[in-house]
């Protein structure tokens, strides 16, 4: 199915993009979230006038993205967990405990924003990247020591 954007998609387009996406992922959650309008004249004269108030509010995601990534700059990620005498973790820091305690810091973001390239397995220092909006991504260092 051809929809219009009408906000940015991770993996999809930008807003204003003319994309084919699944039909049910149309139907079930582009449509239903107004994320997105079915192709076809009437759509497109309609979306020529709302063009100017998305990308305001594209815009203001945009500037809360930033300020998100700023926030988390300022913070001491750091984890203090059980682990053997080769420094290796009884499991591992998933992405799970990571937004538990952005949260706990007044910082919300969604599980996808989230990267861990290789698991975070091992005392020390961890790079992750967080990807609260698209085209912006930044690395973050998770310490962990032990208990």
């Amino acid at each position: 199915m051809k929809v219009i954007l009408t906000t940015n998609i991770k993996k999809i387009g930008k807003v204003g993009d003319l994309v084919n996406v699944k039909d049910g992922y149309a139907r079930n959650y582009l449509l239903p979230k107004k994320m997105a309008l079915i192709q076809n004249k009437k759509n497109l004269e309609y979306y020529e006038g709302i063009k100017e108030e998305i990308k305001i509010k594209e815009k203001h995601k945009l500037e809360q993205a930033k300020k998100t990534i700023e926030d988390i700059n300022k913070l001491d990620i750091h984890f203090k967990k059980e682990a053997d005498e080769k420094d290796q973790l009884y499991g591992a820091i998933s992405k799970k405990e990571i937004l538990n305690f952005l949260k706990e810091n007044n910082i919300k973001i969604h599980s996808d924003d989230i990267i861990i390239t290789e698991q975070i397995r091992s005392i020390g220092e961890h790079k992750i990247f967080v990807n609260p909006y698209i085209d912006i991504k930044e690395t973050i260092l998770v310490k962990v020591s032990k208990n």
